[in-house]
């Protein structure tokens, strides 16, 4: 994709809570995606997407600052990336299930998430990270185990099974740098049901 967006309105990191007009934005990039049964066991499910965001025509001037609010002066947002959108993206998730000697009707997945680096500003003066997450999980449906519970299934998953601590954005501004920290691990499960 090719998009050329005017007036794109985008968070105003030297103010924030408010917005700013950073003329002519335009998008290029690309996006795949696929869905495969490789067996009639194991489906996979993998995305790519790679997006390239910049201000291509602006008349706004915006502050360097460095990660302790640090003035470094002003520069063009002219040509630069806007601040928080990854360039790369990748997930993969492959689930199988187990064959019917072994223990029919139970499942386990694993997943992988990766987001890359993105600037916390728009003056591009500094990046955040980018990082890498682990998801693992199994479930089991109790039609296997009596024709009367068909359509009843249970869940267990594990979301940053590592227990990575990673930032998902960071702001530059007068008072210094502002990060946040991504979710830790996170264990969940549910039990549904589809008629």
């Amino acid at each position: 994709y090719d998009i050329k967006e005017n007036h794109y309105q985008i968070t105003d990191t030297e103010h924030p809570g408010y917005e700013a007009d950073a003329g002519t934005v335009t998008s290029k990039g690309v996006e795949l995606s696929a869905h495969a049964n490789v067996t009639k066991d194991i489906c996979l499910t993998a995305s790519y997407s790679f997006n390239e965001t910049r201000a291509t025509k602006s008349n706004n001037q915006v502050t360097v600052r460095d990660i302790y609010g640090t003035n470094l002066g002003t520069i063009s947002e002219q040509g630069k990336y806007i601040a928080g959108l990854p360039r790369n993206m990748v997930n993969m998730f492959v689930d199988y299930t187990l064959p019917r000697q072994i223990f029919h009707g139970l499942g386990v997945n694993f997943g992988i998430r990766y987001i890359g680096s993105t600037y916390a500003n728009n003056a591009n003066s500094y990046k955040v990270p980018d990082y890498l997450l682990f998801d693992v999980g199994a479930h089991y449906d109790f039609e296997n185990a009596s024709p009367m519970l068909k359509g009843l299934r249970a869940q267990l998953a594990i979301s940053n099974l590592a227990n990575t601590r990673y930032v998902t954005s960071c702001s530059a501004g007068v008072a210094g740098g502002t990060c946040y920290y991504g979710q830790a691990q996170r264990i969940y499960g549910n039990f549904s049901y589809s008629w």
